[in-house]
């Protein structure tokens, strides 16, 4: 069974256009494809119709999976969490004690995470350590780098 993925509405909509286009657009261009590897002969040696047929088959799979996380996506309603602790969608302020650099993170469901604008898995060890805390609270991560220290400054929407 798989596990309830909770997503902002921007990352909800994002997804759902994703499919979309895959469903419509890339099954098009994948038919394409084939067609036109097809009429290139004898499909027994026909590399390119091989090819073809993989990126088919890989495309429906990502298809299929993306169904899946629609299906059991959960819309997380802002207005009714509470902000005196961590949760998901938080945005977080935390403070690095060893090298006192600090750092912004959003905690978002993990097809929506992309490090470039802040947003965190809740599945990193980051996130899983800061889930449930609050400000103020000095908290030991344990990292692939190894234990870090941080700070809880700052909890926000």
């Amino acid at each position: 069974m798989t596990d309830v993925a909770y997503f902002t509405k921007e990352g909800l909509e994002k997804l759902k256009e994703e499919l979309h286009y895959l469903k419509t657009e890339g099954r098009r261009k994948i038919s394409a494809a084939i067609a036109e590897a097809r009429d290139k002969g004898d499909l027994s040696e026909n590399a390119e119709y091989d090819a073809a047929k993989e990126a088919q088959g890989l495309h429906e799979t990502k298809i299929a999976q993306l169904g899946n996380t629609l299906a059991t996506a959960r819309l997380i309603d802002e207005s009714k969490l509470d902000l005196s602790k961590i949760l998901a969608l938080s945005i977080v302020k935390i403070k690095n004690l060893k090298n006192g650099a600090t750092m912004t993170y959003q905690l978002v469901a993990e097809n929506e995470a992309d490090i470039k604008t802040g947003k965190i898995s809740v599945k990193s060890p980051i996130a899983k350590g800061l889930l449930g805390k609050s400000v103020g609270e000095v908290i030991e991560i344990m990292v692939p780098a190894g234990k870090m220290e941080f700070e809880i400054l700052e909890i926000s929407r």
